[in-house]
C-alpha cells in the first residue's frame, strides 16, 4: 500500500525517484476505494487449471478484485466441460459495452500456426482493439504476448530450433521498472514455447521498452509507454506440476520433448519438481495490480478510455 506524507515534504521527489508510490495528503482525503474489475480472456485448453492459477495470484494482494471470465465464441473448447463454460464464462459480446481496470490475455497452444490461421484470430483482434479504449492495463501472457505484439506493433514471432522448455534464470534490464520492484538480481520463470520474438524487433518499436530478459530465453517482459499494454513471454503463473504434466503428455504423444531444464530435482523426471519461481510470480502480479491498475485507473470506471 502507498505511504501517505505531507504534500510539500522534500521526500516526495526522492521517493518517487526511487519508484516508491507516494500518496500526498490531498489525494488521500479525496480517495475512494472500490473493487478492481479484471477481465480474464482464457485461451488455454484446460481453462479450469488456468483460471485457478491466475485467480491464486490475483487474490494474493490486499486489493479487492472482481474477476470476469470470458472465452472465444468462435472456438469450441474440447477440454473444458460445456457446463463449466455456461456457468462461469461470458463471451466478448456480453462484456464489450463495459470498461475494465485490467485484463489478462492468456497463452494458447497454437504458436506453431500463423496468427491468421488461428480459428478465433479475427475475434481476438476485435478484443485487442477494444482493449485500447475499454481497459486501463492489459497483461498479455506467452502466445497472448506474441499475438498482442503482432497485432499492435507488427512484431513477428520466429520458430526456435527446439522447444524452449524448463525453468530459466532471468534478469531485470530496465532497473527503474516498477513492474519488477522488489525483484532479486536473478529470478526464475517457467518457459514452454516453440517460438520467440527477437530483441532487435522489439527495440525497433519506439513505443515499447524491454523490462526483463534472459540470456537463454530472450525477451521476457515488454511494456508500452505508461504500461497500458504489458507483454510477458513466460508462464510465471504455472503450478509446481504444470511442466511435469506437459512433459508426460508430450512423451505419451510420441513427441521428442526433452526433460524440462532446471525443473526436476537432480534433473531426474522420477523426482519431484523444485519450485523456484513462485515468490516472484506473486510479486509480479501484485506489482501489476498495484502500480499499473489500482494506482492509476480512474475511480469512475466509465472514464477509462
Amino acid at each position: 500500500m502507498p505511504i501517505k506524507i505531507p504534500n510539500d515534504l522534500p521526500a516526495v521527489k526522492t521517493l518517487e525517484g526511487e519508484n516508491i508510490f507516494v500518496m500526498t495528503e490531498t489525494r488521500a482525503i479525496t480517495q475512494d476505494i472500490r473493487p478492481l474489475e479484471i477481465l480474464l480472456l482464457n485461451l488455454m485448453p484446460k481453462k479450469i487449471e488456468t483460471e485457478t492459477q491466475l485467480s491464486r495470484l490475483l487474490g494474493n494482494s490486499p486489493l479487492q478484485v472482481n474477476l470476469t471470465l470470458i472465452h472465444t465464441k468462435s472456438h469450441e473448447s474440447k477440454n473444458t466441460p460445456a457446463e463449466h463454460l455456461f456457468t462461469f464464462y461470458k463471451t466478448f459480446d456480453d462484456v464489450k459495452g463495459k470498461t475494465f481496470d485490467g485484463m489478462i490475455i492468456t497463452g494458447a497452444p497454437v504458436e506453431q500456426m500463423a496468427f491468421e490461421e488461428v480459428e478465433y484470430w479475427d475475434e481476438l483482434c476485435e478484443i485487442m482493439e477494444w482493449s485500447k479504449t475499454h481497459v486501463h492495463s492489459t497483461l498479455h501472457i506467452c502466445w497472448g504476448a506474441q499475438a498482442g505484439l503482432y497485432y499492435h506493433y507488427g512484431i513477428e514471432k520466429h520458430a526456435l530450433d527446439k522447444k524452449l522448455f524448463g525453468v530459466f534464470p532471468h534478469t531485470v534490464d530496465y532497473k527503474k521498472s516498477i513492474l519488477f520492484r522488489g525483484f532479486d538480481d536473478v529470478f526464475y520463470v517457467p518457459q514452454s514455447r516453440y517460438t520467440t520474438v527477437r530483441t532487435e524487433d522489439v527495440k525497433a518499436a519506439p513505443e515499447l521498452r524491454i523490462l526483463a530478459s534472459s540470456k537463454r530465453c530472450g525477451v521476457y517482459a515488454i511494456s508500452n509507454k505508461g504500461g497500458r499494454q504489458i507483454f510477458i513471454t513466460g508462464h510465471s503463473e504455472y503450478d509446481a506440476d504444470t511442466l511435469k504434466n506437459e512433459y508426460l503428455r508430450d512423451k505419451a504423444a510420441g513427441l521428442d520433448t526433452e526433460i524440462p531444464e532446471n525443473y526436476f530435482a537432480d534433473g531426474n523426471p522420477k523426482k519431484n519438481p523444485v519450485v523456484s519461481w513462485r515468490a516472484h510470480a506473486n510479486l509480479l502480479f501484485c506489482n501489476w495490480l498495484n502500480y499499473f491498475v489500482y494506482q492509476t485507473t480512474p475511480y469512475d470506471i466509465k472514464k477509462i478510455k
